[in-house]
């Protein structure tokens, strides 16, 4: 299962024992966790805990915001092909939606972006971003931040950032910039089935996403695994050094076959299939073997996870069947739902 960005690793055992902990008080809306994970996530990114809102996972901010600074007059700006989430509560409330191919590096074209739309609400960026893995330097956001329409913002999605070496722009945040930063506990920390994140901000935009919230009762599971996850010192480093060299030797196994893959410091990446991307997602489930889903500007790329050192072997085996042509397309009812549908990744 090497569709959905997931971590194979799941929640660390701290985060796990915390789980178990908790799990008899699960009849309680437990307000004063929030309250604590708040703090510490504050704490460790150097801003007031006005500056942090908590939520169930990342997604659930992104659709707020959208909701709160977009409209029928105020467009919704992200790459193409990027994370679709964003555009679908756009369409919702009406906002054009105004989608930007990736410049040659596969960043974000920020330039282009800004004159795509001098009407923009929203500008999203996803760094690194999904699918591609591919990272938007500093000075490009800050050229955004900097450059945007009156009165919009700029929404960073860091959701995978503890995988690669790019710089996170919280600190714009504590500039007090129109700026709004998403974390989430799913990718590097493993709960992407627990549900925990973050959007960080200046209190007037923290507001604003918050009319859209609405009640926000966390799962008490969740805040006690983040809250032990944070504690780890451990944790991310280690997880990145075991992505990054499962990743590394993914794409010399590519490049020694001949395969063409988007480079990515993230854990998942973009392969070039050659063909139509739908027919070898077909191919690979017929292996038991269930790779990501194609976006329509790249309709010949599919979007590998990086999963666990053996799982990408059986990757290697299976996709060497489907490009040689000893294994074909065949439809794969139990994982066509999870292939062919956004998740909150």
């Amino acid at each position: 299962m090497i569709d959905a960005n997931e971590n194979p690793l799941g929640p660390c055992q701290s985060a796990r024992d915390a789980v178990i902990e908790i799990a008899p008080h699960g009849g309680r809306y437990s307000d004063w966790l929030t309250d604590d994970l708040v703090k510490q996530l504050a704490e460790s990114q150097g801003v007031k805990p006005e500056y942090v809102r908590v939520a169930a996972g990342s997604t659930g901010p992104l659709h707020d915001a959208v909701a709160a600074f977009t409209s029928p007059q105020r467009s919704y700006v992200t790459a193409d092909p990027g994370y679709e989430a964003g555009m679908f509560t756009a369409a919702a409330v009406k906002a054009r939606v105004v989608k930007v191919p990736l410049a040659k590096d596969y960043s974000h074209d920020v330039r282009a972006m800004l004159a795509a739309a001098p009407d923009a609400g929203l500008f999203y960026i996803c760094n690194p971003n999904n699918p591609t893995g591919s990272v938007t330097g500093r000075s490009d956001i800050e050229y955004l931040v900097a450059n945007k329409p009156k009165g919009s913002i700029v929404l960073v999605d860091e959701a995978y950032i503890h995988f690669s070496d790019t710089e996170s722009v919280m600190d714009l945040v504590k500039a007090d910039k129109d700026i709004l930063v998403l974390r989430t506990f799913s990718k590097i920390y493993g709960m992407a089935g627990l549900r925990c994140g973050a959007v960080f901000g200046k209190p007037a935009l923290i507001e604003k996403i918050e009319n859209y919230g609405g009640w926000n009762f966390m799962p008490i599971t969740a805040m006690v695994a983040a809250s032990a996850s944070l504690k780890d010192a451990q944790l991310v480093p280690e997880r990145k050094r075991i992505n990054a060299g499962i990743r590394s030797d993914v794409f010399a196994w590519l490049d020694r076959n001949g395969y063409s893959y988007v480079p990515s410091q993230s854990n998942c990446f973009m392969l070039d299939t050659k063909r139509a991307g739908k027919e070898v997602i077909d191919a690979m489930a017929k292996q038991n073997v269930h790779i990501g889903r194609i976006w329509p500007v790249w309709p010949t790329y599919v979007r590998i996870t990086v999963g666990t050192a053996p799982e990408m072997e059986q990757f290697q085996t299976a996709l060497k069947k489907v490009m040689t042509g000893a294994v074909t397309a065949s439809v794969s009812p139990r994982r066509m739902f999870r292939n062919e549908l956004p998740h909150p990744c």
